[in-house]
């Protein structure tokens, strides 16, 4: 079984902070890619912002210069750390992670179950 467990969301007023954190856990041979999405309500949930084992990031145009990916490969964690918040930043905010369950395994991408963010004008 593999986990991955989100924390960090809230309620917070625009121009604020908040820190999101997503914990793997299970049955993990290793990890590729993590990431972050979010989805809004009525909208297509849409991609935030990625982290290569390596350390190499991508992120939406929506959010680059106030939003940071980064990730502790020995927690198997990935976080998002979220300055300047808008209004157009409330969403469903998942992680997800690609990952093999041992050296010969397929890749597999897992999700989170999701923390809500809030942002409030």
């Amino acid at each position: 079984q593999v986990q991955l467990v989100e924390s960090g969301g809230g309620l917070v007023q625009a121009g604020g902070s908040l820190r999101l954190s997503c914990a793997a856990s299970g049955s993990i041979f290793s990890i590729n890619d993590m990431g972050w999405y979010r989805q809004a309500p009525g909208k297509q949930r849409e991609l935030v912002a990625t982290i290569t084992s390596g350390g190499s990031t991508n992120y939406a145009n929506s959010v680059l210069g106030r939003f940071t990916i980064s990730r502790d490969n020995a927690k198997n964690t990935v976080y998002l750390q979220m300055n300047s918040l808008k209004p157009e930043d409330t969403a469903v905010y998942y992680c997800n992670a690609d990952l093999r369950k041992s050296g010969l395994g397929t890749l597999y991408r897992y999700w989170g179950q999701g923390t809500q963010v809030t942002v409030s004008s």
